[in-house]
């Protein structure tokens, strides 16, 4: 299974799980909201920040903005379609703004691509790799366009066939992508739990021998960390530092105690999954002498007896003749006198 790097940042088969932290489009259009949610994404040791390079223009058509125009949860909308969406479009200056802030603080900006147009505008930004949203894997010709990069591609596939994901990857590969991984994913904010199938984690990664992580929309901190014990090598996840903030996707977001959580338990996860061969480590291999047992006389017994299984009992520590030795004891005669509980040696025995 290949690896591939992010900004140095090895991701693959043996290397700890690559935590994203999807911002999108939670800075709500405002930059000072954003350079706070990256400062606390960081602080919580996710590995990058990752936006949605949208605009007003490349993402939505006339007539559906003409549609949208009244919502009953005020929650989640303020206004119409056209007037959320302008608000929380990234613009290009906002772009460049908040690329700096992230390489100045040592955080790795990623963010999807919606338009041949927002390619460039992250190519110019030397960014590390292209994050390809579920809704686009059958968008042939964006795929084609950021294949033609060269730059590794992260490709979520939530609503997606297999038939189709296979259609993305071949593309991507035929156009000249760099190392593609792909993101299981459930398109649903948030999903019942029933419905995530992890297993296609393990699916997708025979199937394609690909990295595969997993792109969370559940709530809490079980479902990513489940994901990292059947193999995820990357976790994306949505971020905020307030969940009752007015937004499309606050309510289901990780908060900086949860992402914190999935940062460090993913960790300890990773690292306790180990190796496929059974090995005793010298810990263990010490604490034998302590928590095995030896065998030890159940009776007081004369010098000359022959030993019976009657005459043998086992007890800690396991420092002398184990309980699977015991079928060589039996039978052979005893050199003294031997009080019961004597832990027996092979001295002992004529």
């Amino acid at each position: 299974m290949e690896t591939f790097s992010i900004h140095r940042r090895r991701i693959g088969d043996g290397e700890p799980p690559y935590v994203i932290a999807e911002i999108g489009s939670n800075h709500n259009g405002d930059m000072a909201l954003c350079r706070t949610l990256i400062d606390a994404a960081k602080e919580c040791g996710a590995d990058a920040v990752k936006f949605q390079s949208w605009s007003k223009h490349s993402l939505i058509s006339k007539a559906e903005y003409a549609r949208r125009v009244h919502y009953d949860d005020k929650e989640k909308h303020f206004g119409t379609l056209e007037e959320m969406v302008e608000r929380y479009q990234f613009t290009e200056a906002q772009h460049h703004e908040i690329a700096a802030y992230c390489q100045d603080n040592g955080i790795t900006f990623l963010s999807s691509v919606f338009s041949p147009r927002e390619v460039d505008l992250l190519q110019s930004l030397d960014v590390g790799a292209f994050k390809i949203a579920s809704m686009d894997v059958t968008h042939l010709p964006l795929l084609r366009y950021v294949g033609q990069t060269g730059r590794p591609v992260i490709l979520s596939t939530g609503m997606a066939t297999l038939a189709e994901i296979e259609r993305a990857v071949l593309t991507l590969r035929e156009s000249g992508s760099g190392p593609i991984s792909l993101l299981h994913c459930i398109s649903i904010y948030p999903p019942a739990f029933e419905t995530i199938d992890l297993r296609n984690i393990v699916s997708l990664r025979q199937m394609f021998q690909l990295p595969v992580g997993f792109s969370d929309h559940s709530l809490g901190v079980s479902i990513p960390l489940a994901a990292i014990a059947l193999g995820a090598c990357i976790i994306e996840k949505h971020f905020t530092i307030d969940k009752s903030l007015q937004g499309w996707d606050h309510a289901i977001s990780a908060d900086p105690t949860e992402l914190e959580v999935i940062c460090r338990e993913g960790r300890n996860v990773f690292a306790a999954l180990g190796r496929y061969e059974r090995i005793v480590s010298p810990e263990e291999l010490n604490k034998r002498k302590a928590f095995r047992r030896r065998v030890v006389l159940a009776r007081p017994l004369p010098a000359g007896h022959c030993i019976t299984e009657d005459d043998l009992d086992y007890k800690r520590p396991g420092t002398g003749i184990g309980p699977e030795e015991a079928p060589y004891l039996v039978g052979r005669r005893l050199r003294r006198d031997l009080d019961a509980d004597h832990e027996l040696e092979w001295s002992d025995l004529s």
